[in-house]
């Protein structure tokens, strides 16, 4: 389970963009949360992913309270998510190539025996061929490059995926490729799903519920 509670959150202490806010996934479910640009959508998945430390609130994992945040999370909470990101060119490294790009978590977590098979297993998951894969990110359009940015998400083989506005930036076909490798996943392993975005016609399709912004700042109700 995946409980966010009273949390409050931003980047100056003094004006919180995320106020009180109440967020509960089980595993297996896939939650959209739906708001408009600017709400602080992006910042409570930040929190939800381990990557933002919240001013006030608790996140609790399995009924064990977080409490580090990015490098200093244990390991074993801090590799169970894995996170897509709206703009793929901000968070993929320029000097990389997409191999690297994917293989980068492993690297960091003493995987490296692991690359070669992740790598043979997830390329043609996501949609890259294996002449993408030597390529560096100004090489290959967004949505390559968005494909490269999931596959690195999944390298590790997350038990939560946090997708924060996932296909934003993507033609409709490359959206719908991204959303059925992400399902793919997760049918194959049970993974739970938190999507972010503004687009309620997605979240619904996708999700198994959708939750309104609004609705976070009292206690959470399954709809």
């Amino acid at each position: 389970m995946l409980e966010l509670h009273d949390i409050t959150a931003g980047y100056d202490k003094n004006t919180p963009v995320v106020r009180s806010a109440n967020l509960a996934l089980a595993p297996g479910e896939s939650v959209g949360l739906l708001g408009p640009s600017g709400c602080g959508k992006s910042t409570l998945a930040r929190v939800a992913a381990l990557l933002h430390r919240p001013d006030a609130g608790t996140v609790t994992l399995d009924g064990e309270p977080v409490r580090g945040w990015r490098y200093r999370a244990s390991r074993p909470q801090r590799t169970a998510f894995g996170v897509v990101f709206q703009q793929p060119r901000l968070s993929a490294d320029p000097r990389l190539r997409l191999t690297d790009l994917i293989a980068e978590p492993l690297r960091a977590t003493g995987g490296r025996d692991e690359i070669p098979q992740r790598l043979a297993e997830l390329a043609p998951a996501v949609g890259l061929t294996p002449d993408l894969l030597d390529r560096r990110p100004h090489e290959v359009s967004d949505g390559q490059l968005q494909r490269a940015c999931l596959a690195r998400a999944l390298v590790l083989r997350p038990r939560w995926l946090i997708c924060d506005e996932m296909t934003a930036m993507l033609d409709a076909s490359t959206a719908a490729a991204l959303v059925a490798a992400v399902e793919d996943y997760r049918t194959a392993t049970g993974a739970g799903l938190l999507a972010v975005g503004h687009d309620q016609v997605l979240l619904n399709r996708w999700c198994d519920r959708t939750v309104h912004w609004e609705k976070l700042t009292a206690t959470e109700a399954r709809e």
